[in-house]
């Protein structure tokens, strides 16, 4: 019994060494997983917060870095200046927008390159013009409500909506309308009218924000058309097909359609991005070459319409003064020749030439 004693303690003290280093263990861990927010370095990073950027120029340690592992260095790295873009975020002045609060982006302070202009902002159409002239807010419906006749929640629109209308199989005739008229084929016409109009103010928001001139409603054609309008219409009926006209044959004494464009190409938005990827560095190339990249072909053509319009200048300064001298010579013209006297054909002695007579 007195031996025992002795290695049961043993065993004890080892297993709460155990339990407490997988313990300190566990916290390290949980502390490395759940970073505080407060990073320190000792330069400051560079912040533009119009871009979501920031310049880190600390100097890296070269043996940290070789001697961890370089995924986890760079993680790390990643990660605590992520945390103070994220600090300098809270700082910028925020808003509440349908429940929900953003930052107010500043204007960006680094200039980045852009293949394409930045798009426009759309122009507010009449409706959103009213709106704001009168202080109307937009208010989110609910996308389910209650319908009476089922005794459930349907959908506000679309496929089994509440309140749908065109699944009723009797429809009242009301008192000042004709008995003999179809009230289902009404109904629908009503509904194709309405289609319609919403299209044509859509159609009219566009044509108003670009600048073009709407034409009144009902499109009505005008009495007489011109030869270019026709010609018009008929290039557009004939590139309405689903081949695009191409074997659509030409009308007698069709002339070819002028002033048509050109197709513009995009670039696929799924695939292969490695077309892409190259012009990008190509052009990042071009930027950072301290040297301009020259275009012999368009440099030589440059040259020569210079040089051409350098011989046309002389030519027409040698053609000037070579008339002006022409003009000045020659005898019996007037009071520059000398000999002239009073109108063409007196005092004068008739030349004869040589020859017969």
């Amino acid at each position: 019994m007195w031996g025992r004693k002795p290695r049961c303690v043993i065993r004890t003290k080892m297993a709460s060494c155990s339990f407490e280093d997988v313990l300190a263990k566990a916290e390290r861990d949980e502390a490395e997983k759940l970073k505080g927010i407060t990073v320190s370095k000792e330069l400051d990073l560079e912040f533009d917060p119009g871009n979501l950027l920031a310049f880190d120029k600390n100097r890296i340690d070269t043996r940290e870095f070789k001697d961890c592992k370089r995924e986890d260095f760079l993680r790390s790295l990643a990660r605590d200046n992520t945390q103070l873009l994220i600090n300098e975020m809270w700082k910028l002045p925020t808003e509440r927008v349908e429940e929900v609060i953003v930052a107010k982006l500043p204007d960006p302070t680094t200039l980045l390159p852009r293949e394409k202009p930045a798009p426009k902002p759309k122009p507010p159409t009449k409706w959103e013009q009213f709106a704001k002239l009168k202080g109307i807010q937009k208010k989110k419906k609910t996308n389910l409500v209650w319908d009476e006749v089922h005794k459930e929640w349907r959908r506000r629109w679309g496929y089994k909506r509440a309140k749908d209308d065109t699944k009723e199989w009797l429809i009242e005739v009301p008192e000042n309308a004709d008995p003999n008229e179809d009230q289902f084929n009404k109904r629908n016409k009503a509904k194709k009218e309405r289609v319609a109009r919403n299209e044509y103010n859509r159609l009219k928001n566009i044509a108003r924000a670009q600048k073009i001139k709407v034409p009144g409603m009902g499109l009505a054609p005008t009495p007489r058309q011109s030869k270019a309008e026709l010609a018009q219409a008929v290039n557009v009926a004939k590139i309405s097909t689903a081949s695009v006209g191409k074997f659509q044959d030409n009308l007698p004494k069709e002339k070819t359609p002028k002033n048509t464009g050109r197709k513009r190409k995009f670039q696929p938005l799924i695939g292969d991005f490695s077309s892409e990827k190259q012009k990008q560095l190509d052009l990042l190339k071009v930027m950072d070459s301290k040297k301009p990249r020259l275009d012999v072909t368009k440099a030589v053509n440059k040259q020569m319409r210079e040089e051409d319009m350098e011989s046309r200048h002389k030519n027409k300064k040698d053609f000037g003064k070579k008339g002006r001298r022409g003009k000045m010579s020659g005898k019996g013209k007037g009071k520059a020749g000398g000999k002239g006297k009073g109108p063409k054909g007196k005092g004068r002695k008739p030349q004869m030439k040589q020859g017969k007579r």
